[in-house]
């Protein structure tokens, strides 16, 4: 195999279209030092707080980050979290000029008060109703009249309404029409839609519940990837297993293990975002299969040495090439 680094230059001028459920990931940061006296929960000194792309957009943000260039569709409300987002987008170089307002629902956001290194609780505001009628019109639209600038797509799932039955079934015959890299980050019941796709990325947890298979052995994982593969009827499944690294399930190939590289590991919110961005950016850079995933990995070994939903530069992933020489 090559060197992973010759792959990188490659990334400039490379354009993704990243599909799918945009949040803005807020963060209050503060310390504990005693109990509340009226319940017995912690009380936070608040010292900084912070918003943050999210979701598909922080898939974005790892795609422009990485030198590629992004152009990000998707749906928010019509308040000022999603004006506040537009000009974060903006800033960061993303495209996001075709992003649909709904009135109808809230710009999705989580909140995430952390102590220390301890995230304390997690609320959200979101929408969990599909994207239809009207607005789901507008947005097959949109990704239409992109497909053909783009040298591949993302579809970010999180299950919060964008990517529905209905969008899949339409979006993903549009792709293949246009012979366009299609990497998804799936939600579980979603799978059988994905067909056709060049790469998925579940985690280790969501790949056995999509085979109703629990994975407590390497012959477990097997099993479950091998299913999906076939299943499925994509060109590969990339799990990912947290601390065990990933493993990638090929056409025709035994499967292959890619351990991780992290050093630290701070906090692994976002990690699959970065994941998707690297992989997909890779493979449109002229990268093979293993290839792409390695360097998703390095990738992700970065940002989760990171607080907080985050982004990994070219510069970056160099260093954690070069801190792991001997596995690169």
């Amino acid at each position: 195999m090559r060197g992973l680094e010759s792959i990188f230059p490659h990334f400039q001028g490379k354009r993704l279209l990243v599909v799918g459920d945009i949040m803005v990931d807020e963060y209050i940061w503060g310390s504990v030092s005693r109990i509340s006296p009226e319940a017995p929960v912690p009380v936070v000194e608040v010292r900084t707080e912070e918003l943050r792309l999210g979701g598909a957009a922080n898939v974005a943000a790892n795609v422009r980050s990485l030198g590629g260039e992004a152009i990000l569709l998707g749906v928010v409300g019509a308040d000022a979290l999603a004006e506040r987002l537009a000009d974060d987008l903006a800033r960061a170089g993303i495209d996001g000029t075709g992003i649909l307002v709904d009135t109808g629902r809230p710009t999705t956001i989580k909140t995430r008060i952390v102590a220390g290194t301890q995230q304390i609780v997690r609320f959200d505001k979101e929408s969990l109703e599909e994207v239809s009628g009207e607005n789901l019109t507008k947005l097959f639209s949109k990704v239409e009249g992109r497909l053909a600038e783009v040298d591949g797509l993302i579809i970010s799932d999180y299950g919060k309404g964008v990517v529905s039955r209905a969008f899949l079934q339409w979006l993903i015959p549009r792709a293949l029409q246009w012979k366009k890299i299609i990497a998804i980050d799936p939600k579980e019941n979603h799978f059988a839609l994905y067909r056709g796709a060049t790469v998925i990325t579940p985690n280790h947890r969501e790949a056995g519940n999509a085979q109703g298979k629990s994975i407590r052995t390497e012959e477990d994982l097997d099993a479950v990837g091998s299913g999906l593969l076939s299943e499925t009827d994509v060109e590969a499944v990339l799990i990912t297993r947290g601390a065990q690294g990933m493993r990638l399930f090929e056409r025709g190939r035994s499967p292959v293990q890619i351990d991780t590289v992290a050093r630290e590991v701070y906090d692994v919110v976002g990690a699959g975002d970065t994941v998707i961005g690297a992989l997909t950016l890779s493979l449109a850079a002229g990268a093979n299969l293993e290839e792409a995933a390695r360097i998703s990995n390095y990738a992700a070994s970065v940002v989760v040495g990171k607080k907080g939903t985050a982004t990994v530069t070219v510069k970056e992933l160099q260093g954690s090439l070069k801190a792991n020489r001997r596995k690169a």
